[in-house]
Formats: structure tokens, C-alpha cells, sequence
């Protein structure tokens, strides 16, 4: 990719957390910066070339209106990599939550009633992967510091980012932390992917799922513990529901009918 890779930061639907992420990268920042040619920020910068080819684009938010998709189809033409930065591009997070379910129509008309949009048509929240070709993903809610550094890291150096194939439950266990399951508590420690550092569950709060499912578990085993403990089908759905949209939740449905 040259001496030094051409970056553009862009957002979508989403709170901008995660590119306020890599600003919070305080003391490394001024080296980020320096390492590469960053041609669009808008969080960050006042000087942008939208239309400039990059060598990596981090995308974040998902896509909810016709006008963002054409922004991102021209953002995926122009780069040479493309990175889901984020879950809500990764998956579709909070917005995507009620994804697939049928009733985005009746949800828009109660808030917004008969009105008429003409800057933008809006659509049901999706992830990135559902419109164009995505390389490679930060995953998070929002990528914490380390995790950050890591994949920018990776990305200047011309390789993707890569991530543990060990759930949440191991961090937690090198953290010594107590186990929420056995305090009657719905955590998804055992079925998420790892890498956060336990965040959630080391302040007490039961895991949320927001990295995604992992791939290489004993599902079943999970999910029979998770029953077991007298958590419903519909409940472990919701709570999947709640940060990992609809593509991590159909795999969830189909793990429970092999329960």
C-alpha cells in the first residue's frame, strides 16, 4: 500500500463512538496520524477529500436510508479494503435489534406518522455486509483502546485485523471474576467471542453478546446451561436481539432446535 496508507474514517447510522474510539487513543494519536495519510475524518479533521481513493476505509453505523447506501456502494469503490468499524456496521447493534421481524413498516408510521422525506428514503437499519463486499470488521460497542490500536496496527501494515477464537467466559476467568450465571443472571459470557477484556461482566453486568457469537464453542452445552438455569428460548433470543441484529440471532434459533 506505499509508504503510507491512505485512510478515510466515515460514519453512518450510529452514535459515533467508535470513531470517537480511535480519538481516544490520546497518546498514540499524533503517531497514527503521522504513520498515515488520513484523507477523510470528519470527526476529527477539518481538512477532507471525500472523493480520494483509500487504501482503507473504516465505516461505521449502519446503513438506513437510500442515500447512505449510495454513499456506501461509492465509499466501496474507491477503497481498497473495507472494514466494518464497529457492531452497528459489524452487525447492526441497537437499531438492527428487531431486524427481519416484519414490522419495521408499523414502527416507522408510529413514530413518524404519514410524513413525507425528501432528503433521504428511509429503510429498515442493516449492517454493512448486507449491501457490499466487507474485508474485514472491528467489532465492539465501542472498540476499546488496545483493541483499537491492534487493528489500526494491523491495517498500516497491510494485514487485516484477527481476533480470539475464546469466548468472553476465559477473560473472565483470568480476571478472577465471580460467574453471573451462577447469581441467577442472563450472561452470554459462554456463547460471545472474546476480546473485550470481560469489560461488561467485570463491573458486574452480565455479557450482552456485542462481538458476535463464537464460532469454535460447544453451543449446545451453552445454551442447555443457559435453559437449565431457567432462562427461556425467548429470553436468550432478546437478550441476542439487543446488540447483535439479525444475522448472530438466526444462528442462536437454529443452535436451540439441535438443544
Amino acid at each position: 500500500m506505499g509508504d503510507k496508507p491512505r485512510i478515510g474514517v466515515y460514519g453512518f447510522t450510529g452514535c459515533a463512538g467508535c470513531q470517537l474510539a480511535i480519538i481516544d487513543c490520546e497518546d498514540q494519536l499524533a503517531d497514527i496520524f503521522a504513520a498515515a495519510d488520513i484523507k477523510v475524518f470528519y470527526e476529527a479533521s477539518s481538512s477532507n477529500d471525500y472523493d480520494a481513493e483509500v487504501d482503507v476505509a473504516l465505516v461505521e453505523g449502519s446503513i438506513n436510508t437510500d442515500k447512505q447506501l449510495e454513499e456506501l456502494n461509492y465509499i466501496r469503490r474507491k477503497a481498497k479494503i473495507l472494514i466494518a468499524f464497529g457492531s452497528c456496521a459489524h452487525h447492526g447493534c441497537v437499531q438492527g435489534m428487531a431486524l427481519g421481524d416484519g414490522n419495521w413498516e408499523e414502527r416507522w408510521r408510529k413514530v413518524y406518522g404519514d410524513i413525507k422525506m425528501e432528503v433521504a428514503q428511509p429503510m429498515e437499519a442493516q449492517p454493512l455486509h448486507k449491501f457490499v463486499k466487507v474485508d474485514g470488521w472491528i467489532p465492539g460497542c465501542a472498540p476499546n483502546t488496545t483493541q483499537m490500536l491492534r487493528a489500526i496496527t494491523s491495517l498500516l501494515n497491510g494485514h487485516l485485523p484477527t481476533y480470539t477464537n475464546s469466548p468472553v467466559c476465559l477473560e473472565c476467568k483470568f480476571k478472577e471474576n465471580d460467574c453471573l450465571l451462577t447469581k441467577g443472571q442472563l450472561c452470554l459470557g459462554p456463547l460471545t467471542m472474546g476480546g473485550c477484556g470481560a469489560a461488561c461482566p467485570s463491573h458486574n453486568t452480565p455479557c450482552i453478546g456485542c462481538w458476535g457469537v463464537i464460532e469454535e464453542a460447544n453451543h449446545q452445552a451453552e445454551l442447555k446451561k443457559l435453559i437449565k438455569e431457567g432462562f427461556t428460548e425467548e429470553e436468550i433470543i432478546r437478550r441476542f436481539r439487543l446488540f447483535a441484529g439479525s444475522d448472530y440471532v438466526d444462528k442462536v434459533k437454529k443452535l436451540l432446535e439441535e438443544v
